[in-house]
């Protein structure tokens, strides 16, 4: 069964608190939004399937380990771009897949306008990554997706969620682990997180009103 594991970590508090802020600009959002999606995939990672791998020291042989599985990020565009290029910093050689997702105003469900997977799965996990899970429904969408192209192993990261996301996502693939920042107060008529920070694709961008 996936988990949902909000982080109580106090440098993820302290950044989420600043990320929230009218005062924000697009710059140090973007920044925010990298340190964020770094300290959580920490968390997501701690296990990742490990291989022994032997180097020379200036001194001796050392018995190491890298990591042996074949991660794919998979960032719902376009807000979720900041977050894959964060996780990238950390983990060089994993694989981006980009999928385009949009809320459609007048049914408020998910509509696929981009998704260029290959035939078969090139990789052992899949991390969907998507900054806000307000109503879950790109969310779920995303990762039906991967299901059906074969993945079986699938987490989600995001930063801020309504509890409705979270109980919508959880329902409908409850073996995938959700790693957020925080979980907000409700989601209101518009389909926006309250208090939340707004539309992350704008404030990452620059493109608001």
């Amino acid at each position: 069964m996936g988990e949902v594991i909000i982080s109580k970590h106090p440098l993820v508090r302290h950044k989420q608190t600043f990320l929230r802020s009218v005062q924000t600009d697009p710059p140090a959002f973007r920044a925010l939004v990298r340190e964020l999606a770094q300290l959580l995939f920490f968390e997501a990672a701690t296990d990742l399937r490990l291989e022994e791998h032997t180097v020379r020291t200036p001194l001796t042989d050392y018995p190491g380990q890298m990591i042996a599985e074949r991660v794919g990020l998979l960032p719902i565009l376009r807000a979720g771009l900041g977050m894959a290029e964060a996780v990238l910093d950390l983990l060089p050689g994993a694989q981006v897949w980009h999928l385009g997702l949009y809320r459609d105003h007048e049914t408020l469900r998910p509509v696929t306008y981009y998704n260029k997977l290959p035939p078969v799965p090139t990789i052992d996990r899949a991390v969907v990554l998507d900054p806000m899970l307000a109503s879950g429904g790109s969310a779920i969408a995303a990762i039906e997706i991967l299901k059906n192209w074969g993945m079986k192993r699938i987490q989600f990261l995001g930063l801020i969620a309504a509890p409705e996301g979270v109980e919508a996502l959880h329902t409908a693939h409850p073996d995938v682990a959700i790693y957020l920042a925080a979980v907000d107060e409700f989601l209101n008529d518009q389909c926006y997180i309250v208090p939340g920070l707004g539309d992350a694709g704008d404030r990452q961008f620059g493109t608001g009103g």
